[in-house]
């Protein structure tokens, strides 16, 4: 998936350098925000302690990726930017954040050798991925949510 990521990216950017206009493409991390998050899957009982030694994420609330695209747009930016917050986390440190702070049990750890996932699920949680947002920043980007704990602290319910 990553390497047709990078294809479909090269495609868009000779099409905007063929027809003159600027291109900036947004590479999002894990989004979350109002009605996605780790507070609705623990409601729901969906929320999974995944545990594969080494494995981070970076997350990014949806008013950043607002705020990103007002930005870029206004700057007319040619750029390919990561869309990402300060903190790239593993994934069981984030749920128990959330269980923590929202009052939630904490759902038990799950190996991630023996969990029983779906292949789009295995091939997701099989990479590892920690990306750094200092382009974004260099072009003045001011987070209004620099980490999850941020993030989710603003959701709790």
């Amino acid at each position: 998936r990553s390497r047709e990521r990078v294809e479909a990216e090269a495609d868009w950017l000779r099409l905007a350098r063929g027809r003159g206009v600027p291109l900036s493409i947004l590479r999002l991390s894990g989004i979350y925000g109002p009605g996605r998050n780790a507070f609705e899957n623990l409601k729901s009982g969906k929320a999974r302690r995944l545990v594969k030694p080494g494995q981070v994420f970076n997350r990014i609330h949806v008013d950043d990726i607002a705020g990103a695209l007002r930005l870029l747009a206004a700057r007319n930016e040619n750029a390919i930017v990561n869309v990402t917050d300060d903190e790239p986390a593993p994934p069981q440190d984030v749920v128990a954040f959330a269980a923590e702070i929202g009052g939630f049990d904490l759902p038990p750890e799950v190996d991630f050798e023996s969990a029983d996932l779906t292949p789009m699920a295995r091939s997701f949680y099989g990479e590892n991925k920690r990306v750094r947002n200092r382009r974004l920043k260099s072009l003045g980007y001011e987070f209004f949510f620099p980490t999850f704990r941020e993030g989710l602290g603003a959701l709790k319910p």
